[in-house]
């Protein structure tokens, strides 16, 4: 059973895209930002980075997620660094495929300074590119534009998955 992981900076769409992949094939879909702690998110509102210590047992949670769901999930979760998606896979101990939702980082500040409903400053999204590392050529995924509409990026997105569903 393949699980995926729509990943990217914040801002990049991750919630709509991995609301929008699950709701096309009737899916589970879990926001990843749910499964951080209260400090983790405390944080965050205050403009500071988490460190890898703030990440680990968040990405512990995101992996135990997809492993005891007992049917296809996506879930939400920035997975910038190589090293926090074997973390994913490690826990999760099923397929687990990521979709990479990626732009210009000018892209993607414009959009954050739109937004009035969530944690994340726009002022984290530079430490959050330079943490940033895409998805290598042995991993399982996929990166999408999003500097196209939301609408081609969520066709882009099932068209990919619809084949790794079957």
């Amino acid at each position: 059973m393949t699980c995926f992981v729509v990943m990217g900076v914040a801002g990049c769409g991750k919630s709509t895209v991995g609301e929008a992949l699950a709701n096309h094939f009737a899916l589970i879909y879990v926001e990843g930002d749910a499964l951080h702690d209260q400090s983790n998110v405390a944080k965050m509102s205050r403009g500071e980075a988490l460190t890898d210590d703030d990440r680990w047992p968040w990405l512990q949670r995101i992996g135990e997620q997809l492993a005891n769901s007992d049917n296809p999930t996506v879930i939400s979760c920035s997975a910038l660094r190589r090293v926090y998606r074997d973390h994913i896979r490690k826990h999760a101990a099923r397929p687990v495929v990521f979709v990479h939702l990626a732009a210009a980082q000018s892209v993607i500040a414009e959009r954050m300074a739109r937004r009035t409903d969530h944690f994340m400053p726009v002022s984290l999204l530079t430490s959050q590119f330079e943490t940033l590392e895409p998805l290598q050529h042995d991993e399982a995924g996929i990166a999408i534009d999003i500097s196209q509409t939301v609408e081609r990026v969520i066709a882009d997105t099932v068209e990919y998955a619809e084949p790794l569903l079957v």
